[in-house]
């Protein structure tokens, strides 16, 4: 699974359904390669399409149950993965990287908020005149 298909499913999953555009814009890529994606994940059962309920002409994407499936498997693997790697770091440099995890956490979350703040991140209506979230 790629990253861009990854970080889709979880956008999805945190934020609700998306307008195609929205996802779009929030994942960088072009709208006839989110068109792709989402056409691929649907095959797969990932993601369905749902009318907006305010606004009937036009359709979100949501992740479904089996997507959400995929995800939660993927971040077990994930963080299996990282505890061993981390299992493997000599005690000093596991020392050495928790102080930088505390150093580097409340930047992290301080961006995260400002972002959200300030609107950066996309919102589930965001463009409600573009016609390509239509049915």
């Amino acid at each position: 699974m790629s990253f861009t298909t990854a970080a889709t499913l979880a956008r999805l999953e945190r934020q609700g359904p998306a307008r195609l555009t929205a996802l779009a814009a929030a994942e960088g890529v072009a709208q006839p390669s989110m068109t792709q994606l989402v056409q691929r994940l649907e095959r797969q059962g990932l993601v369905r399409r749902i009318d907006d309920p305010d606004d009937g002409r036009v359709t979100l994407i949501a992740v479904t149950d089996t997507g959400r499936e995929v995800l939660a498997e993927r971040r077990r693997a994930r963080d299996a993965r990282l505890s061993d790697l981390l299992a493997a770091l000599p005690d000093d440099e596991q020392r050495t990287l928790g102080a930088a995890m505390r150093t580097a956490l409340p930047l992290v979350r301080r961006m995260l908020e400002d972002e959200t703040r300030s609107g950066s991140l996309p919102e589930r209506h965001q463009g409600t005149n573009q016609g390509t979230g239509s049915k």
